[in-house]
């Protein structure tokens, strides 16, 4: 192997090695990064790998973030000379594995892109200049020479709409992309230590390719027709080469546990319009913690209306993400067949995405709401480049939405509790305290009573969140926050405030009084005491997170007064 570290950027490196014959790997390592947009939170960095093939011809299988440029080129051009490579294989668009095409194409004009047809039409509008292409479709096979046979597989949705994967008939290498990625970084090219890994491997899942499960199992099944595959070449993360049978099988045993889910929400958006493909995936991820499974539907592609149709009637909800006013007659027929499938008493939602020709908004709600569907959150509007705030309101609309299509199931697990074990552990009490939190220009709060001391060296104390709070993206690992004691006797008022069910999006801080923390965070002026933290650790526990943190800071305002108490009489909720 061989790294090089960007001397102004230190936690950005590139590691080089070969991984089979006539193949090398070219791994943008990017330890420092913390979080995908506002809602994906990173514990280990991630990385951005490339791939260089040499048959009779050369092929460059996807590039990578921007925030590499310098280094990668550095590290590519001493490879080969950009001039020489024949191709360049699109897995998909997104701008971490294509952020350098444009620069590419630059060095080498007579590159041919090779890529579905829908990842053209995205890249036309990404270089905007003209470049050689080759458009594939499933089965399509492109021979470099010297055995080196790539064949395609279509895999829309994993998680973008024109991704496809790439097989290597002579080394049985799968290029997938996000597929089988996750977001970790170290110095080992591949998944030797699976314990070190899967957890990472389990949330990336969860977070990108749980949504669009029945795709997974599509992609699967069209991967079925391939000769074995001994390596999976992920586009993020190790590659996946001592456990690649196990790891494909428990993206198997995910989907078909996802797809049979009982509570499915649809969203509906054209994803190459606006913002749509963000927002909706923001919107998922909400949706996501709630425990419903979400199924989307790209408008804009061929969609078939009577699988549409039965998709929309086993839904418990819909979102649509407005398309273009102007949209092509397919997309139109598409929107027509959701609407005239929706059945009473499914929740409905609807956000603007932000394409400058959006559909009117109200008009398609008014007829959602005629026909008897509750709106489970106000119209996302989007009249100007979203911003964090925007997603954290998308974020928060889906958890509603999902947070009330399973109400019924919430109900009936409470009930299931038996009276004395319910009684028991309503016996278990806690303070009273409001955790604020802020990054950048995001800030939430929350209503706690699990709070406790965890630990002496260093200092730490323990909070479970649900899963399905607001303020959970703004507790991953390295994220900071305060720790707010109520006082006992003084607690009523803030307590109502932060117990109301605020509007996704809202300021929860209007009208409390807060001075700002060394972190920037809120601090509740009116307080007994305040800790500020820092998050170290999560552990899964079930509905909730166990998050254990790390006090560096705190005061208390009045030594003499006592921190409130919270007494319960059942276990089955707060």
């Amino acid at each position: 192997m061989v790294a090089v570290t960007d001397k102004t950027e230190k936690r950005l490196t590139i590691q080089t090695g070969e991984i089979a014959e006539d193949t090398t790997v070219i791994r943008s390592l990017d330890w420092d990064r913390d979080r995908f947009d506002i809602e994906f939170g990173l514990q280990n960095g991630t990385t951005y790998n490339s791939f260089l093939i040499r048959g009779e011809q050369t092929a460059l299988v996807d590039t990578s973030h921007e925030k590499f440029r310098k280094l990668y080129f550095d590290i590519l051009t001493g490879l080969i000379n950009p001039t020489d490579i024949d191709y360049l294989i699109i897995s998909h668009t997104e701008p971490d594995h294509s952020g350098l095409v444009k620069d590419l194409l630059q060095m080498s004009p007579d590159i041919t892109v090779v890529a579905s047809k829908v990842a053209i039409q995205f890249l036309e509008d990404l270089v905007h200049q003209p470049f050689k292409r080759k458009i594939v479709k499933n089965g399509d096979r492109l021979d470099l020479g010297n055995g080196h046979a790539i064949e395609f597989v279509i895999a829309p949705n994993l998680h973008w709409p024109d991704t496809i994967f790439s097989f290597d008939h002579k080394t049985q290498i799968l290029y997938t992309c996000d597929a089988f990625g996750m977001h970790y970084c170290s110095d080992s090219t591949f998944d030797e230590d699976l314990k070190t890994i899967e957890a990472d491997f389990h949330y990336y899942y969860e977070c990108l390719m749980g949504p669009n499960a029945r795709s997974v199992l599509s992609a699967l099944k069209r991967m079925g027709e391939l000769p074995t595959v001994k390596m999976v070449a992920t586009g993020h993360g190790p590659l996946l080469s001592h456990h690649v049978e196990e790891l494909i099988g428990r993206y198997r045993k995910w989907s078909q546990t996802q797809s049979k889910a009982e509570t499915t929400v649809g969203i509906f958006y054209v994803s190459e319009y606006g913002y749509s493909d963000r927002l909706a995936q923001t919107i998922v991820n909400g949706i996501s913690k709630t425990g419903v499974a979400v199924e989307i539907v790209d408008l804009g592609s061929a969609v078939d209306l009577q699988e549409l149709r039965e998709l929309v009637g086993r839904c418990t909800g819909l979102v649509i993400g407005m398309p273009p006013a102007s949209g092509a007659a397919g997309i139109q027929a598409a929107l027509s067949t959701v609407l005239g499938s929706a059945k009473e008493k499914q929740a409905i939602g609807i956000f603007e995405t932000g394409g400058g020709d959006d559909e009117p908004t109200y008009p398609l709600l008014n007829k959602f709401r005629s026909l008897g569907l509750h709106v489970a959150f106000p119209v996302v509007e989007v009249r100007e480049t979203p911003t964090n705030n925007t997603y954290k309101a998308c974020e928060e609309a889906g958890t509603d939405l999902g947070q009330w299509v399973t109400r019924d199931r919430s109900i009936k697990a409470m009930k299931s509790l038996g009276a004395d074990l319910d009684k028991a552990l309503g016996r278990i009490s806690g303070g009273l305290y409001i955790i604020t939190a802020k990054k950048d220009e995001v800030s939430s709060a929350m209503l706690a009573s699990w709070v406790t001391q965890a630990s002496f060296k260093p200092l730490g104390l323990s909070i479970a969140v649900a899963k399905d709070r607001a303020i959970e993206s703004l507790m991953q690992v390295g994220d900071r926050f305060v720790l707010n004691v109520l006082e006992e006797g003084n607690y009523q008022v803030l307590m109502r405030h932060f117990l109301k069910r605020f509007a996704p999006g809202a300021d929860r801080f209007e009208g409390v009084r807060t001075q700002p923390a060394e972190n920037g965070t809120p601090i509740l002026t009116d307080a007994l005491a305040y800790m500020e933290c820092e998050v170290q650790s999560r552990m899964d526990c079930g509905d909730h997170w166990v998050v254990y943190s790390t006090v560096y800071t705190g005061r208390v305002s009045k030594p003499e007064a006592l921190t409130a108490v919270h007494h319960r009489k059942v276990g089955n909720h707060y």
